[in-house]
């Protein structure tokens, strides 16, 4: 057989390989709304850039169809390198065995030793019945690999079909989740094993849809009404990432004819300090026109994070959301602001924190669930990040959320406030009713004692302290970020040596 009879059966061999578990099963996949995987990778990655890895793997089970159910390469997104895996759901659900488990763990190899970002698009039921311990043995090779890469590269999952049982727990060790609405389910025991446990029914979609997983359990990040919806935002995520620990986020050129000063920011608080309004009207007012991308934004909306640019730089921002329980902090704003926070110093991603909170939250429920835990993580995330920590205290910093809002005193490198800024350990308001309970002193007295509190409340008094580092004009509120952070470019911490810490978890 010479060289063209061979290269026309390796043609032939790639084209069986490419079809998965065949065109029937492929027209049942586009049925439900789900696009294949290869035709998902050309989707998310640059156009002709995929290099396949492992195509011709097959599973030791007689018959296995070639590449065992997913497709596992390298390609470019924005022109920088990633690795990734797609499961293939045509071939036995994209069930996970022994040789399935084995690609990805190599692609994952790949991307550890090269440094580049990993994304896994998920669409499998999960582990391989038919290769019992082989396919949950494959399952801790994954796992092993997402803590080997955790603060070394990004990891985004894509979950775009079914992902259950223990295929659950890589996802949960990413960076990022991201759901299809219509298509992506993720829990550990199905509605089936559900029912027959407790006796409960319940749907797919309404025990780990990504409506679910987004505004509820926060296992999520992202989600999208399609598949092609989904992926252009992996790119998008991306474009404000670096490509692991040892560089720094890209920038993009400074908006053209861009004024610093942002007069708008003058009329964006209600006079009554009692009243919401909406905080992302000032991040974007800050950050570069249209830059702003949200992170978790149907989760614990009380508090906003996410990340944008400013003067062309990326930021991560944490902010309260006066609109949602007054901005005060509870336990599902505490796990969502210190895990961003933790992800940004892992990829040198500039901090940047608005503050505008009452407190935490009080009632029972927050008690007996572990506020104080929890709250301690947002402190520890911050004392605990090295990369520019910048806050601007926007309206209210009262009591113990004050200090675990990247205060000066937990490592904050500039504090800026704005003259309408209070900084105590609670309102005025409450803290006369506190001090005069129970007694029955003129009212003249205790109106004495509340414009005490309110002038020890002032940013001056703060400042005065060095609390504060100063007190800015907030249309001024953009120009000073871009000079602070700027001028903290080349910031360097010096830290205790030491294995690691112990985030109260």
């Amino acid at each position: 057989m010479n060289m063209y009879d061979r290269l026309d059966d390796l043609d032939k061999i790639r084209q069986t390989a490419a079809l998965g578990g065949g065109p029937e099963k492929i027209d049942r996949q586009k049925l439900k709304g789900k696009l294949t995987a290869r035709e998902r990778i050309e989707l998310l990655l640059d156009k002709g850039s995929f290099v396949e890895l492992n195509a011709f793997v097959r599973s030791r089970q007689p018959g296995g169809p070639l590449g065992d159910g997913v497709v596992t390469g390298v390609g470019k997104i924005h022109g920088r390198p990633v690795s990734l895996f797609s499961q293939d759901f045509t071939v036995s659900g994209g069930a996970l065995g022994e040789m399935h488990a084995k690609k990805i763990a190599d692609v994952m190899d790949f991307a550890f030793k090269n440094k580049t970002p990993f994304i896994g698009l998920n669409d499998s039921g999960g582990a391989r019945i038919q290769e019992g311990v082989l396919s949950l043995n494959g399952y801790g090779h994954i796992f092993h690999r997402n803590v080997l890469c955790s603060g070394v590269i990004p990891q985004i999952s894509v979950i775009l079909g079914p992902c259950a049982g223990g295929a659950v727990y890589s996802p949960a060790l990413t960076d990022f989740v991201f759901m299809n609405e219509k298509t992506g389910r993720m829990f550990i025991t199905g509605p089936k094993v559900i029912k027959t446990a407790t006796g409960e029914h319940v749907s797919p979609g309404e025990l780990g849809g990504a409506s679910i997983h987004n505004s509820i359990s926060g296992n999520a990040h992202f989600s999208g009404d399609s598949d092609e919806s989904v992926l252009q935002e992996v790119r998008k995520l991306l474009s404000y990432l670096p490509q692991n620990h040892e560089e720094k986020p890209p920038v993009r050129p400074r908006p053209a004819e861009d004024d610093d000063l942002r007069p708008g920011l003058m009329t964006l608080l209600p006079e009554d300090s009692q009243r919401p309004y909406d905080v992302k009207q000032i991040i974007r007012e800050i950050a570069d026109n249209g830059t702003f991308f949200e992170v978790q934004k149907h989760f614990a909306k009380n508090a906003v994070i996410g990340f944008a640019r400013i003067a062309g730089e990326a930021a991560g921002i944490v902010a309260n959301q006066p609109k949602h329980l007054a901005g005060s902090l509870n336990i599902d704003a505490a796990d969502k602001i210190s895990r961003f926070i933790r992800f940004c110093d892992s990829f040198h991603i500039p901090i940047l924190t608005l503050v505008d909170v009452p407190g935490f939250l009080p009632g029972i429920r927050e008690e007996h669930g572990g506020v104080i835990r929890h709250g301690a993580k947002i402190l520890y995330a911050y004392a605990e990040a090295s990369v520019a920590k910048v806050t601007v205290i926007v309206r209210k910093a009262y009591g113990g959320a004050y200090v675990a809002l990247n205060s000066k005193a937990l490592g904050a490198d500039a504090v800026f406030a704005w003259p309408n800024a209070e900084i105590a350990v609670m309102g005025a308001g409450e803290a006369a009713d506190i001090l005069f309970a129970g007694e029955k002193g003129p009212e003249a007295e205790k109106e004495r004692h509340m414009r005490a509190f309110e002038k020890a409340a002032s940013p001056f008094t703060a400042a005065r302290h060095g609390m504060i580092d100063d007190i800015i004009d907030p249309k001024e509120t953009r120009k000073r970020l871009i000079q602070t952070f700027d001028m903290l470019k080349n910031k360097r911490d010096i830290r205790p040596d030491k294995k690691h810490g112990n985030i109260p978890l």
